[in-house]
């Protein structure tokens, strides 16, 4: 029987609990994971630091990102190490894209409202009672708590340094869509999954899908790894 590891990445807020309801679930079917903390100081750095925690697997590695997490999957999954990536409510840019490019395709989501910009050009969502009722209706006060502590600032570099060539154009890919999701629309969501040509399920609620529906994601997660050869 063999084992996958799984490497989880988080996005540009950078929580280490993104994963926390998740991870468990995934090790209690024999799974090794791995939990990436990125210095959100530019793509490049942040796929250089992914890439450098492979080197702790004994592979073979399945990835998943959520949100801007699945930019860096997206450039990590290139390493032959890797066998299929899953994308939870995820970016998945195209060669020489950018997040920001991808998202000025679209109407502005309704996070734009709370977004705040630091005196470096940094970037951090300004949480409110209003933020919460339209953006994270779903957490308990509880989880509100923790994100907001766990919150860091990112760089404007993670939205704006392009893609390379996209390792989903070479593995094969899932996509969890969020489809009450305020932060990365859902019609967004629903367009690079189809360009992808990756397996889709949704869920309703809003962008912190791993903490709402942690079962789903972790359901998801697993039957991709079964798929490219982890444990059955």
């Amino acid at each position: 029987m063999s084992r996958m590891d799984i490497v989880l990445v988080h996005g540009a807020g950078g929580r280490p609990t993104t994963w926390s309801l998740v991870e468990p679930l995934l090790t209690a079917r024999g799974h090794r994971t791995v939990t990436v903390t990125n210095p959100m100081t530019s793509l490049a750095d942040d796929v250089a630091n992914t890439l450098a925690a492979l080197d702790t697997t004994e592979g073979p590695v399945l990835l998943a990102g959520h949100s801007y997490g699945g930019a860096v999957i997206t450039d990590v999954g290139r390493d032959p190490r890797v066998k299929g990536l899953v994308y939870i409510a995820a970016f998945g840019p195209d060669e020489g894209e950018t997040v920001n490019r991808i998202v000025e395709r679209y109407e502005p989501a309704e996070i734009s409202k709370y977004m705040r910009r630091g005196p470096n050009g940094d970037w951090k969502s300004e949480t409110s009672d209003a933020f919460w009722a339209e953006i994270g209706p779903d957490l308990s006060p509880a989880q509100r708590k923790i994100v907001d502590a766990e919150g860091r600032r990112a760089e404007n570099l993670i939205f704006t340094q392009p893609t390379g060539t996209p390792a989903w154009r070479t593995l094969p890919s899932w996509y969890l869509v969020a489809d009450d999701d305020k932060t990365l629309r859902p019609e967004i969501q629903r367009d690079m999954a189809a360009r992808m040509k990756a397996t889709v399920e949704h869920v309703p609620g809003s962008h912190y899908t791993t903490l709402v529906w942690p079962d789903r994601v972790a359901d998801l997660i697993h039957r991709a790894a079964v798929a490219v050869g982890g444990t059955p």
